[in-house]
Parts: C-alpha cells; structure tokens; sequence
C-alpha cells in the first residue's frame, strides 16, 4: 500500500506538471520503462483509427496510477470470500474468519506486492479489451445514445480498481448477452435502463450475502460472480462487470462517510439515453431509481472515475494541508445528482470559527464516525466566510484543518436543516437538562424492523382460526424503546390472543407478553401458537421466538402478511395490558448493562460519567444544546453522536 500510495502521488506531481495531453501520453509511455513498446504496439495498431486511438490513449495515460496485488497473501484473502460462499445460511461470517485466522494468521495488504499495469500489460491483453469495449458499444442498440467520453469512462476500461488483470469480457458477453435477445427486438431496446432491470432481475436471482467482516484487501476481480459474497463494494463490482460486458455506461457512486451512520458506502450507477443517473444497490433494490428518488442521508456524494480529476490532483500540490482522504483523486463530485432541490450551499461565517484560518489552508467539512470525524469536502476562506458547495441536508457536521497528522478542530458541530439547509451550531450551554435515553444508535431507515410494527394488531378471539376476534391494540408508531407498555381496550375474557403482522411486515417482532391486570409485573402463559415457517427456512426466526423471553431472538414469517403470533391460554382470560419489543439490532439501552454519555465541547469528547440501567432507559444531566455519544461498556459496537430535541433523542 505504501508503494501504491507513492506510485500514484509520482505520477500524479508528473503529469500535473505536464498538463498537455500529448505530453501525458509521452510521460505514461516513459513511466512504463521496458513495456514501453508493447504499449506503442497499441498506439501503432490504431494510429489509422480515430476513437480507438483516443481510446488507447484515454487507457495509456491514466494506467500508470494502477496496478494490481500478487503474492502467497492474495490466496489467503480471496478463500474469505470462496469458503463463505460455501457456508450454510445459519452459519456467521465472524466463525469463518476465526477460522482462517487461526489456521493462517491474520491477512495483511503489507503482505502482498504491487504490481503496476504500466510496466506489465501487454498488447494482446489491451487490444483485446479496447476490441471487445467497441464491439459492444456499436452493436447493442442503446449504444448510440452513449457519447465518447461516457464510453471511456464507463465502458472501456479493463479494470475497476486493483484487482488481478483477466480478459472477462468476453466469457461475460457470452454468458449474459442472449438474456437479452428478445428486448433487442422490442420498442425499449434503446432504453439501457430497461436492459440493465432485466439484467439485474437475474442476477438478483443468484444469493448474495453481505458482510462486512472480511479484512480490507484488494478488489476480487470477476470471482465475485461465482463468490456471491463481500461487502457494497463487492455487490457494486458484480454489477459493473457485468454491464460494461454488454455496453451499458456504469459503475460506482460513493460516500466517503454516510450522513446517518459510521460507514462509507458503495452502490451502482448505470446512465439513460439521455445521460441522466439511475442508481441500485444491488442485490437489495429491486427496481432502478433515478438518482433523485435516493433517500439515504448522504452528505456527500463522488463518483469513481477510472481517470484523473486533474483539479483535485492540483490541490494536493497548492496546498500543504491536503488530507489523505483526497489523496487518490479518482472521483468526481455528483451530489447535486442526487439532491436536486435538497442541494444546498453552506456558507459559515469567520466569527463561527474558534480562529481565522490561513487563506492557503483548506478548511474541511467532516462527518462522525463514531467519536472520529471524516473529512467529506473542502473549501478556503474568501471573503470572510467559507463556502461548501452540493450538501445535503440532514447532517450533523463539524470544520477543520489538517496538519498532515491530525485534524484540529475550527468549529463547534452544528446540524443542517434538510428542510431549508438552516445550520444550528451546538455549543454546550452552562445550564443543564435531564436527558432520558433508550437508545445509543439511531433506529434504521423506514421500511426496517422497527417501522414494521406500525399497522400491526393485538387481537382476542374464542376461537382458534381467530374468527370474529376483537382488535384490542393498534401499533401506531415505531418504538422507540426496548419494552412498549400498550393498554388493551377491552373488558372481555379471552382464550386465544396473538400479535398480528402489518402488511409487508413479514410479521417482525421480538417479544411480546400478556398481564391480566394492567398494574400486574408476572404475565399470563399459555400454549405458543403461530403461523409456520420463517424467511430463509433455517428455523432460526420462527413465531415460537416471540415468547422465549429473549429481546435479540425475533419472529420473521417466510411472506410478508399473514404471519402471527399467539397464545392459547386454555381458558378465557381478561389481557390489560401487553408489553412489545421489537425485531431489533441489540442498540437499545439494557438493564445491567454500563454506559457512559460524552458532549462534545472545547473541541474534543467530554465525558459525563459510567452508569449501570437499572431498567430500559438511563438518565443523566448533560449540558443544553450539546452533541451526545451514549457508548455502551458491556456489549454491541454501533453507536451514533445525537442531541436532545422535545424531550427525544435525535440522532445524526
């Protein structure tokens, strides 16, 4: 890595220094030493060609910042990804890196050695692909509404990232490209959005398993079509694959940190006839959106090039204090893609700063991870303000500079109205409040578990088909807490009570209860009855889970309606009362369990104390108007920064 890392700063200072294109082209040839002919062979062959020698040269250039990885290593880290592929579905991806750690050690990039496409790739392999990249481009019939530059971008290049070189485009042509012989022939074939849904429905039809637990390590190649497995990042790769294969402009779309959790992220876009952006993350989304219709708090959004940005290349060079987050610039800002009418421009005042910063100094815009922050964009002081273009609303962020080893911080955090892109900084008051806290991470994105609750109904019957039961409880929100008390509202007697599902729910709960009496602590028990059959038919998510007293075991029904879960209590009974947890991600707050809560002020993490929950929340005093961290010393990892907004906690 730290090879690559110097490699690709050389080559950048270089051809930034050129700045003409036949001069880059001169300096990629000079850069590839002994290979240097086979790399003319190229150029020679299509010198009487007009698009195949820019596109020849378009690769030429620009291949002196790649390369790929080989080494005994490489096998170790590619067998993460061929085992899990062979796992049953029951089975963690934390046992099979335990496993291989302990039988070959842990896998280290440092291990592998770099070796640059400038000095190895060959004609034959580079003419090959140039040949296969053009022969998809003019033959399908969404083809001509690509233009030059979105072909080199997004079609022509023989690799993505540093992944072991291959000729895979034309064993990817031939075992994809007949899927769509009969939309050829219709009215849409122009349309490569309709090409690029039929050929994401059959993929999705393959089983792909996410995690992301495997160590960091180079990009999989082509193997990540038989693997099935990885991360976005892997999923993305499948995708582009695939696509570039058969000539549909695509590739990947990133955030260097989310807005709404400790993560970057990876998805796919592919562009219209119109060049607009359609995006999936393959293989959860079933259908393309426009890029617009994106909902996931993104911040800031950069589009992979297999080019130089050569503007962000120059900033590495006018300014001392570049971060090593921009350091590759092979990407693009596309935020304003994505935003539309949300997209916003920041403008922060100098008296917001703790100091002025210098007008040669890069001041940074970051994001949380966890209690870290991560630069996403940049700008400078002019005119007495800074000014950061395309953000997106719906964040919590902070500003600073970069010494070359450390960020010192320049401002308070604030938060960015999604709404209006209003900004509130949150500076810690001198005068304090009780803040009543359930949670140490933010509940998921609509759609997800907690959400499917609303809708979902407590019912009581006298018979066991449930045959003119009575509604006694209708889930109006998602909880927001571990244990939701809910009053039931009715004065009848009882034999059979279940939970039911809410459409497309897939009937998700954690644990449920029934007290005869609403004051009573000791619930009712009776016979567990149900609906049969989970999603992945591994019996691990049955209806039975929902009175195991367990909170991190749910019920998880094979459709998405029809799925409940109940008691048969023998004889009728009077139900008060019922307490509900929800299918979860184990963030909510335990009783026995320590933790401690952190403000941000005077520019790092204060903290307010460790305390044991004695019930499903935790109280503490804590400044007014400050950024939170609730960490939990007993278990889980996710945790998120959020403030106190009407009495609730807020995360960002």
């Amino acid at each position: 890595m730290k090879y690559l890392y110097i490699v690709i700063i050389s080559a950048v200072s270089l051809l930034v220094a050129c700045g003409k294109q036949g001069e880059q082209l001169e300096l990629a040839l000079k850069v590839a030493g002994d290979n240097r002919e086979e790399l003319q062979k190229v150029l020679n062959r299509y010198k009487c060609d007009n698009e195949k020698y820019k596109a020849a040269c378009f690769l030429i250039e620009n291949m002196v910042f790649y390369g790929s990885y080989e080494g005994e290593a490489l096998e170790l880290y590619r067998s993460y990804f061929v085992e899990f592929s062979k796992f049953s579905s029951c089975r963690h991806a934390k046992e099979l890196v335990d496993s291989l750690e302990k039988a070959d050690g842990p896998f280290s990039r440092e291990k592998l050695a770099f070796r640059a496409d400038s000095k190895n790739v060959d004609s034959t392999f580079l003419v090959n692909h140039i040949e296969w990249a053009f022969k998809v481009w003019r033959e399908q019939p969404w083809g001509k509404n690509v233009c030059f530059s979105d072909f080199c971008e997004y079609i022509l290049p023989y690799r993505i990232g540093d992944e072991p070189l291959s000729l895979w485009r034309e064993e990817l042509y031939e075992k994809y490209n007949h899927i769509l012989d009969d939309f050829r022939k219709s009215a849409d074939a122009p349309n490569p959005i309709k090409a690029a849904q039929i050929l994401m429905d059959t993929l999705r039809k393959e089983n792909y398993r996410f995690t992301s637990l495997f160590p960091d390590g180079p990009h999989l190649g082509p193997m990540v079509l038989q693997c099935r497995t990885g991360s976005c990042r892997e999923f993305s790769d499948a995708i582009i694959y695939v696509f570039r294969a058969l000539g549909i402009p695509c590739g990947t779309d990133r955030v260097i940190q989310r807005g709404d959790t400790n993560a970057s992220h990876f998805w796919n876009f592919i562009l219209d006839k119109n060049g607009n952006t359609y995006m999936a993350e393959f293989p959860y989304q079933e259908k393309w959106l426009k890029a617009n219709e994106y909902k996931v708090i993104k911040g800031k959004v950069y589009r992979v090039t297999y080019s130089l940005n050569e503007e962000l290349a120059k900033k590495k060079y006018e300014y001392s204090n570049f971060h090593p987050v921009f350091c590759r610039p092979f990407f693009y800002d596309v935020t304003d893609i994505y935003t539309a009418e949300r997209n916003r421009m920041l403008t922060i005042p100098v008296d917001s700063l703790y100091h002025t910063p210098n007008n040669k100094e890069l001041v940074y815009l970051c994001l949380a991870n966890r209690q870290q922050w991560i630069p996403v964009a940049y700008s400078q002081l002019i005119d007495e303000k800074l000014c950061f273009n395309n953000i997106e609303g719906g964040i919590a962020c902070i500003l600073a500079t970069w010494d070359g080893k450390q960020l010192s911080m320049l401002s308070d955090p604030f938060v960015v109205s999604s709404d209006t892109g209003e900004i509130h900084f949150l500076n810690p008051q001198k005068c304090a409040h009780d803040v009543n806290l359930y949670r140490k991470f933010y509940m998921a994105v609509k759609g997800y578990f907690y959400s499917r609750m609303i809708g979902g109904v407590i019912e009581g019957s006298n018979r066991a088909d449930f045959n003119n039961s009575d509604t006694l409880f209708l889930v109006k929100e998602a909880p927001y807490r571990l244990y939701t008390v809910a009053h039931l509202k009715s004065d009848k007697a009882y034999r059979y009570i279940r939970y039911r599902g809410a459409k497309d729910s897939y009937c998700n709960i954690a644990e449920l209860s029934f007290y005869e009496n609403r004051y009573d602590t000791l619930p009712l028990y009776g016979k567990i009855i149900g609906t049969p059959g989970c999603y992945g038919n591994d019996g691990r998510r049955e209806y039975t889970n929902v009175f195991d007293g367990k909170t991190d075991t749910s019920f998880d029904f094979k459709e998405p309606d029809t799925g409940w879960a109940g008691l048969d209590m023998e004889k009728p009974c009077k139900v008060s009362k019922a307490i509900y947890t929800p299918r979860n991600d184990l963030n909510f707050v335990y009783k026995g369990e320590v933790y401690e809560l952190f403000y941000w002020g005077k520019g790092k993490w204060n903290s307010l104390g460790k305390k044991k929950a004695i019930a499903d929340s935790i109280v503490y005093t804590a400044p007014k108007n400050a950024l939170l961290y609730l960490k939990n010393h007993s278990s889980g990892k996710d945790e998120r920064i959020f403030d106190y907004w009407n009495g609730k906690q807020r995360f960002w």
